[in-house]
C-alpha cells in the first residue's frame, strides 16, 4: 500500500456478535492498525468527529441512523474517509444508489474474508473496490438512462484524462498510472482532480460509472 502510516478504521454495526468477529478479521490485515466500533451511524459520526479513521465499514440497515443516512453525512462531513457499505441485501438499485450518493464500495456480510481484504486495500489505493455486484449495479444503471443532469460528455474529456481514467477504470493506483504514462503522481492526481470536476464524480466509482455511459471503458 502507499500509505506509511496503519490503518485506522471504523466497524459500525448494530449487531454485537458481527461487529467484535469483523473487528478481529480487520486487526489480522498487515496493513491495519487500530480498529474501533460503533453501534449505529449517529455514534460513528461522534467518534469520526473526534478522530482521524481513514474508512468506515458500515451497516445498511441500524436503529437510530441507518447506513443510508450515516453515509450521506459521512460524505458531506467527512469527505476524505471512504466508505464500504456492508449488508445482507443484493438489491442493484440500493447498491447503485448508495454509490450515486458517494459510497465506494459494497461487500455482502458473507463475502469471505479475502474479498473484505481485497476491499480495504483497493478502497484507500484507488478509492474504489469493484467487484461483481458494483458491476451489475453500474451496467444496470448505465441500461437503464443516460446521462444525470449536468454530467460531462464525452467530448469534454481531454485525450490525455481520457487515458488516466481508462487506467483508473482498470483498479490502477496514481503511481502506478503515473509509471504507465511517463507522467509524476502529482500530474495524475491534476488529471483525476480535472475529470472529478467536469463529469461531477464524488469519488473514482462515479468515474467508472461516466467512462461506462460514455464508451470509455466496458464492462
Amino acid at each position: 500500500m502507499n500509505q506509511p502510516d496503519k490503518l485506522k478504521i471504523l466497524v459500525t454495526d448494530d449487531h454485537t456478535l458481527f461487529r467484535r468477529g469483523t473487528m478481529m478479521l480487520l486487526e489480522s490485515f498487515d496493513e491495519v492498525g487500530e480498529v474501533d466500533d460503533a453501534e449505529n451511524g449517529k455514534e460513528a459520526l461522534e467518534k469520526l468527529s473526534e478522530s482521524d479513521f481513514q474508512l468506515v465499514l458500515l451497516d445498511l440497515e441500524m436503529p437510530v441512523m441507518d447506513g443510508w443516512e450515516t453515509a450521506k453525512k459521512i460524505v458531506a462531513k467527512h469527505p476524505e474517509v471512504k466508505i464500504i457499505m456492508i449488508s445482507m441485501h443484493d438489491s442493484l438499485q440500493i447498491i447503485s444508489d448508495l454509490i450515486e450518493i458517494g459510497v465506494h464500495s459494497y461487500l455482502l456480510k458473507n463475502a469471505d474474508p479475502e474479498e473484505v481484504h481485497k476491499a480495504i486495500v483497493s478502497v484507500v489505493n484507488n478509492d474504489f473496490y469493484y467487484n461483481q455486484l458494483v458491476s451489475k449495479a453500474l451496467h444496470k444503471k448505465v441500461q437503464k438512462g443516460g446521462l444525470e443532469k449536468g454530467l460531462a460528455r464525452r467530448g469534454d474529456i481531454s485525450p490525455r484524462e481520457i487515458e488516466v481514467l481508462q487506467l483508473i477504470c482498470q483498479e490502477l493506483t496514481m503511481k502506478e498510472i503515473g509509471e504507465k504514462l511517463f507522467l509524476s503522481e502529482q500530474t495524475i492526481h491534476t488529471h483525476r482532480k480535472n475529470l472529478m470536476r467536469k463529469t461531477q464524480a464524488k469519488n473514482a466509482v462515479g468515474l467508472v460509472k461516466f467512462a461506462f455511459q460514455n464508451g470509455i471503458a466496458a464492462f
